[in-house]
C-alpha cells in the first residue's frame, strides 16, 4: 500500500539547528534541523511522556527534559538511559521548500 507525503512546515519556519514542534492532526511531532538534514519524530518521549521539543538538542541527539534519556533523531534509537526503547520516527524529506512526512 502506497503512503502519501504530507506537508508539515516550511523550511524557513524551522528553528535553525534546533527542534520545532508541529501538529499533524492529533499527532504532536518534533522536526529536527540537523547537519545531515531534516528528521521527524513523535514529540512525546516514550519513557516519561515529556515534550521532546523542550529538551536539549545537539547535532543528532535529543535529550528528554524530564529524565535526560536521549535518542538519535536519525533512527530513533535510545542512546542514553533511562530510555531503552527507540522513539517513533517518520520518513521525512524536503520538497519545494516544505518539510514533508509519509502519512
Amino acid at each position: 500500500m502506497s503512503r502519501d507525503w504530507r506537508d508539515l512546515i516550511a523550511v524557513t519556519e524551522l528553528e535553525e539547528n534546533w527542534v520545532t514542534r508541529v501538529d499533524l492532526g492529533p499527532r504532536k511531532l518534533a522536526v529536527y534541523d540537523t547537519p545531515s538534514g531534516v528528521h521527524v519524530s513523535l514529540a512525546l518521549c516514550n519513557h516519561g511522556g515529556a515534550d521532546l521539543c523542550d529538551g536539549y538538542f545537539d547535532g543528532h541527539v535529543i535529550e528528554c527534559p524530564l529524565h535526560q534519556g536521549a535518542f538519535d533523531v536519525r533512527d530513533g534509537r535510545a542512546v542514553s538511559a533511562p530510555a531503552t526503547r527507540p522513539m517513533k520516527v517518520f520518513e521525512a524529506r524536503v520538497r519545494d521548500g516544505m518539510v514533508q512526512v509519509r502519512a
